[in-house]
């Protein structure tokens, strides 16, 4: 084949082609023209290549067909646009859907945590199992207040960050099973309550409120909003209603999966908090007023932007686009 000759008789058409890419706005009659061209290319490009697949020529009409197809099936969003999408809808949708979730397993895990600090102080025995008398008073007049102190705190952050980020997305992932996100935060609070419970027992009850609660207001709702989302996709398993079970489970896990991308930001200031402000020379009433504000911006996001999002028709999953189209079901 001549492809001179060839280039000769079709560049009118891929000039052609380039020029309706390049306009912001085509007419039916245009748009018709453009699909035309873009099969006659496709047709010019599979001749080519069966002649000269490596040729500067085919490489060309490549690049035309990917400009053409970009534009009629439509560019991708802008990236900024996309995340602001997720702070202002998707994420304060999704926290919104399992705000009530979210306080009933937090009055679980505070139920579950007294009763273990009541179990450690009013059960004889229970004390002494824990270690030596010098072991224990070591631990609630140094080695608890020292923890928050003894690294520096931009690595003390991080370090607690990635592990509490790690069991929130633990918590979310494994929700199907129905069982993790509920060992998670019986672990937790069975920790807590035994802690809390020493420190009771030698009169440092005190301590154990100034130290634990300027990060843990936000850091303990993080694991509770992480254990309610994950058991939110398990009973989308156990009851998906008039959905298909695997249609129910996706639609779920799609959206609450937000919740856990969105916890490793929360988790990160929490983090910045027990890290900066916990063992920091501030007066206590100082530190626990900044973790309540810490505490207080979430549920004003939440409940603020989160109705909302929902109100709007957000739930937190993918666009239309991304999650595919869903086979209609009686």
């Amino acid at each position: 084949m001549d492809v001179d000759a060839f280039i000769a008789v079709h560049r009118s058409d891929w000039q052609r082609l380039d020029d309706l890419v390049r306009r912001r706005r085509l007419d039916g009659a245009e748009s018709d023209e453009l699909l035309v061209l873009y099969q006659r290319v496709s047709t010019h490009l599979s001749i080519i290549r069966s002649v000269d697949p490596e040729s500067a020529l085919s490489g060309s009409l490549s690049t035309r067909l990917s400009r053409a197809r970009t534009r009629f099936t439509g560019a991708r969003s802008n990236v900024m646009e996309d995340v602001a999408s997720f702070f202002v809808f998707s994420l304060p949708a999704a926290f919104y859907r399992i705000r009530w979730l979210t306080v009933v397993v937090g009055v679980i895990f505070l139920a579950v945590t007294w009763l273990y600090a009541q179990w450690v102080v009013g059960t004889p025995g229970v004390i002494q199992a824990l270690g030596t008398e010098e072991d224990l008073r070591r631990y609630v007049e140094e080695d608890f207040i020292d923890y928050y102190s003894e690294n520096p705190a931009a690595s003390f952050s991080g370090m607690v960050w990635t592990n509490n980020a790690w069991i929130a997305l633990q918590a979310v992932a494994f929700g199907v099973t129905g069982i993790w996100p509920a060992f998670i935060l019986y672990q937790n609070a069975q920790g807590l309550g035994v802690a809390a419970g020493m420190m009771a027992a030698h009169d440092r009850l005190d301590v154990f409120f100034f130290y634990i609660l300027p990060h843990g207001f936000m850091e303990l709702t993080a694991i509770f909003i992480a254990t309610a989302a994950g058991l939110r996709i398990f009973w989308a398993w156990v009851a998906p209603g008039r959905r298909l079970r695997s249609v129910a489970l996706a639609e779920e896990g799609r959206a609450l999966i937000t919740v856990a991308l969105g916890l490793v930001l929360v988790l990160l200031v929490s983090g910045l908090v027990e890290g900066f402000v916990t063992p920091s020379g501030l007066p206590h009433w100082l530190r626990l007023t900044i973790g309540l504000l810490v505490l207080a911006a979430y549920w004003a996001y939440t409940l603020v932007l989160g109705r909302r999002a929902v109100a709007a028709g957000y739930r937190g999953d993918l666009g239309t686009v991304d999650r595919g189209a869903a086979v209609i079901t009686a």
